[in-house]
């Protein structure tokens, strides 16, 4: 027989029927999701990777499908879900770049509320100690990465809302259509969905039927997408995850890369903190392992895999979603003695690293080839804020984007820039920096990089 797992506490009220300490459990809701949005507006940019996205979306709204260049089925975008959210918000007609980072910013900022949210389910009217939210909240990357332009945002609020919907409603088949998404979201967060789905299985204990009507529901997006993805581009997986070699076992370079992110933070004196107050945890509220374990599962194997790849070019950025999964159960902690002490070091250990705590490569790219992305391009487009990227700090990028956006075609462009002709009646820009490429060749051209992450079109062919 199935069983249905609900959360274990209960909430008394008072007189007036009001549920007690409303204003306490409003404030630790909203509260780390203000603190994120300010500290997110504050540092808010674009990526260059996002204009990426920026160029696909054109390309969809200009009818030429999800494609980076015109007439070549190649899928530069990484998150699925994103790339298509952006072009819903295209339609509206509103700026391409400001809809991925006001956007990214205000899923932030609602990853972090659910987050709260779901631990005050969890635990009840206990839950009352920042323990998480304070170690995340202190966090550079954490701060620059709430915008980017990037899936980021959309990823830290569908991992806390399908934990909460796993803490709230493990038994709804629309529970599990939200933890499928994770391939959707990001491929890698099929990891994720796989835990979540399994961790939902054990909470509900469903029959065969059931079991299997669940899976169906969970596949159903994805598989669908799948399907599409091979008929239309020919591959299974987006293109950057073949460019980039996302098979690949690269494990000195992805603990290279863990280091980077670790060290100059001192992330191990709050992981110590943490684990003081976890180990030794005596509360009055009876705690159902399955929700409590299951995103610090899916944390671990997210950050296993970032490893094992060899890491990223960008500080922090992949670790980020793995470091918010493993702190999703004590986001909030429930009171007891060992966790108010715990609490206490990580306050005065976050007070520490948002003010000084810093990398010792900032606004340039490290000697390990890690880089403060969100430096880099302050600096380059000397702007604080640089959304459209003018480089008005790299005259190198500036004068190959001019040279591309006045280009008349047949021409072919290469870093320099040097303008040939081309056999193509198009442009054709050929320039590593993919994401500005890609804004400044028209749509009907062909922006290419060196690393094929535009596409599988050869050079050769382009200079006919």
């Amino acid at each position: 027989m199935a069983t249905t797992y609900a959360p274990t506490h209960t909430v008394e009220f008072t007189e007036d029927g009001a549920r007690p300490r409303r204003g306490l459990r409003a404030a630790l809701i909203a509260l780390p999701a203000l603190v994120i949005l300010v500290a997110g507006f504050q540092r808010r940019w674009m990526s260059d990777d996002a204009l990426i996205y920026v160029r696909t979306v054109r390309q969809i709204l200009a009818g030429n499908g999800p494609v980076f260049n015109p007439g070549e089925r190649a899928e530069a975008s990484t998150g699925t879900l994103w790339q298509w959210l952006l072009a819903a918000a295209g339609v509206t007609g509103v700026d391409l770049a400001r809809a991925a980072v006001y956007g990214g910013l205000l899923l932030t900022a609602a990853g972090f509320a659910l987050a709260a949210y779901g631990c005050l389910r969890l635990y009840g009217s206990s839950a009352t100690l920042p323990l998480g939210a304070p170690l995340l909240l202190a966090l550079p990357p954490v701060w620059d990465f709430a915008t980017s332009g990037l899936e980021t945002g959309l990823a830290t609020c569908w991992l806390a809302g399908g934990w909460l919907l796993l803490v709230t409603r493990p038994a709804s088949v629309w529970t599990s259509v939200v933890l499928g998404l994770g391939p959707l979201v990001r491929p890698d967060l099929g990891l994720v969905s796989a835990v979540f789905l399994g961790a939902q299985w054990l909470l509900v204990r469903p029959g065969r039927r059931r079991t299997l009507a669940g899976l169906g529901a969970a596949l159903a997006l994805p598989a669908a997408y799948e399907i599409f993805r091979a008929g239309y581009y020919g591959h299974l997986v987006p293109l950057p995850a073949v460019t980039k070699e996302a098979s690949q076992s690269l494990w000195a370079r992805g603990f290279a890369y863990l280091g980077d992110f670790a060290g100059p933070y001192l992330l191990w004196v709050p992981a110590l903190f943490v684990l003081a107050a976890v180990l030794p945890a005596r509360t009055s509220v009876r705690v159902p392992w399955v929700p409590v374990l299951a995103p610090v599962l899916a944390g671990v194997l997210c950050w296993a895999y970032v490893i094992k790849v060899g890491g990223d070019f960008m500080h922090g950025r992949m670790l980020l979603p793995g470091l918010f999964l493993m702190l999703l159960p004590v986001f909030l902690a429930p009171a007891s003695r060992a966790a108010a002490l715990a609490s206490v070091g990580v306050a005065v250990w976050a007070a520490v690293c948002a003010s000084v705590l810093r990398i010792d490569y900032e606004g340039r790219v490290g000697p390990a080839g890690i880089a403060d992305e969100r430096g880099v391009y302050v600096a380059q487009n000397a702007d604080p804020h640089p959304l459209h990227h003018t480089f008005a700090g790299a005259d190198w990028h500036a004068r190959y984007g001019r040279a591309a956006r006045t280009a008349k075609p047949p021409a072919l462009l290469f870093p320099g820039p040097v303008q040939l002709t081309a056999g193509a009646p198009t442009v054709t820009g050929v320039y590593p920096v993919l994401g500005h490429n890609g804004t400044s060749v028209p749509l009907d051209g062909a922006a290419l990089d060196l690393a094929g992450g535009s596409g599988t079109t050869s050079i050769c062919r382009t200079r006919g």
